[in-house]
């Protein structure tokens, strides 16, 4: 089985520095079932490939297994040689610090999304199945079916593909993704599935696969055991979201408590509704819905006929549910509303054709780095009639007395940004993809700072 992965990101050699392993050496891991060799077919500043190829040993893989079914079952058949769970572990022996996102001379370039093309050949699955397991994450997906003999195209199409994936993001995110979801694709595993994978999936699932449209799925066919999902699903449902999660969605008392001499949530709702019901907005997301704030406000109006809620964290979906009284409402005014869990990072086909999306006060709760997924999800596959976008103005913080001189509104903001630089992303972001923008303030204007909240109104 072979795996290449590739970089433009230049000088491209650096891929080396970031997997700990010189492009001019051959670097060789004996495994308990053969062995996996990292080489370089390709590595100048333009592009840089480095190929992980894993030799399997099938007598090796099932000695002393006796009458284990499965993949051990025996050695004379193809299963050995396709990707699988033998390429997770080649990948964890061969990659393992890459993967722990840790690089001991190009940390920086560690922590910052590159951009990447992968190559898995052969894979046990079909394209549809890659796609619902790769696209969500913001993979560009290809998978071409392998033909059984080439010579006789009479005999019809093997079980495997070859698969490719493009896209920009960590490089300790991309080994991980591979390393859950080539096993998914396979099916099967050649070892012992006990309790500790449970511990090892919430590891490396940590940050997207509980927000994953396909997360019971992934949960099946990587446990296999209905005791072992259940114990999955529960972690993953219980948990209090991690900090790496990308929306954090519960607003708490720390930011409410610097803006309400001001009532600035109030002001922001109400012109959050008010410019909703310019653009004549008939349905309407609400992205990063919190407590269902602003789901409540525009359930009072009648001219938004459907409106969702998205929230990463089923927690807080729940509390959502509880105070809008979802239960409770008369049936005409709940048809007009839906609670949805959903990261605002992955690409979600039940978020297109919308005429409008709020995201308010969302994205400075995201790293950085996670901007380009946001745009790509929203801008770019959902893509609704107009998008508006609220965010704290960090001009105007020195205006808050009660706010330390250099600190943020919210203890789990990543960042807060000037007016300019607002400005510079949502222009970019508008004519990346169609949209035509509009900035306005929320709040009392200073003539020196501006007004507390900065709003960008996209319109496609």
């Amino acid at each position: 089985m072979l795996l290449t992965l590739s970089t433009t990101h230049q000088p491209a050699t650096d891929l080396g520095f970031l997997l700990m392993k010189h492009p001019d050496n051959i670097h060789t891991v004996d495994l308990a079932f053969g062995s996996a060799t990292l080489f370089y077919p390709e590595a100048n500043e333009a592009r840089c490939t480095a190929a992980l190829a894993v030799e399997v040993d099938p007598v090796e893989l099932v000695r002393g297994k006796g009458g284990t079914p499965g993949i051990q079952d025996q050695y004379v058949n193809d299963r050995p040689y396709a990707a699988s769970s033998l390429l997770a572990v080649a990948i964890g022996r061969s990659l393992g610090t890459a993967m722990s996102g840790r690089s001991k001379n190009r940390q920086e370039l560690a922590d910052l999304p590159l951009p990447f093309e992968v190559t898995v050949t052969p894979v046990r699955g079909s394209p549809d199945l890659v796609e619902r397991l790769f696209a969500p994450l913001g993979y560009r997906v290809a998978a071409e079916q392998v033909v059984l003999d080439p010579a006789h195209p009479e005999w019809g199409a093997s079980p495997y593909i070859s698969l490719r994936l493009a896209g920009e993001m960590r490089l300790a995110e991309l080994l991980t993704h591979l390393t859950v979801l080539i096993p998914v694709l396979d099916g099967a595993k050649h070892y012992y599935i006990g309790d500790d994978e449970v511990q090892k999936l919430l590891r490396r699932g940590d940050g997207w696969l509980e927000a994953h449209p396909e997360r019971e799925l992934i949960l099946r066919r990587y446990l296999r055991f209905g005791l072992l999902v259940h114990a999955a699903r529960a972690s993953f449902d219980d948990q209090v979201v991690p900090k790496s999660v990308e929306v954090i969605a519960s607003r708490d008392a720390a930011e409410q408590a610097v803006e309400k001499p001001i009532r600035l949530n109030d002001q922001r709702m109400g012109r959050v509704v008010e410019t909703l019901q310019g653009l004549d907005a008939a349905t309407v997301l609400d992205l990063g819905c919190g407590e269902g704030r602003l789901v409540r406000e525009l359930l009072r109006h009648g001219q938004f006929r459907r409106i969702i809620g998205v929230e990463v964290a089923p927690r807080v979906l729940a509390g959502a549910a509880d105070r809008l009284r979802l239960e409770e409402m008369p049936d005409l005014k709940r048809k007009r509303v839906e609670l949805l869990q959903g990261s605002l990072v992955y690409r979600d086909d039940r978020l297109q054709g919308f005429d409008a999306a709020a995201v308010v006060e969302v994205i400075e709760h995201m790293d950085p780095e996670r901007l380009p997924a946001f745009e790509a999800a929203v801008f770019g596959h959902a893509r609704p009639g107009a998008v508006i976008v609220t965010t704290p103005n960090r001009d105007y913080n020195a205006l808050f007395e009660t706010l330390p001189a250099g600190t943020m509104r919210h203890p789990d903001h990543r960042f807060e940004w000037s007016r300019d630089e607002f400005r510079h992303w949502a222009e970019r972001v508008a004519a990346a993809h169609g949209y035509e923008l509009r900035i306005e303030g929320i709040g009392a204007e200073d003539a020196a700072h501006g007004c507390p909240t900065q709003m960008g109104v996209f319109t496609r």
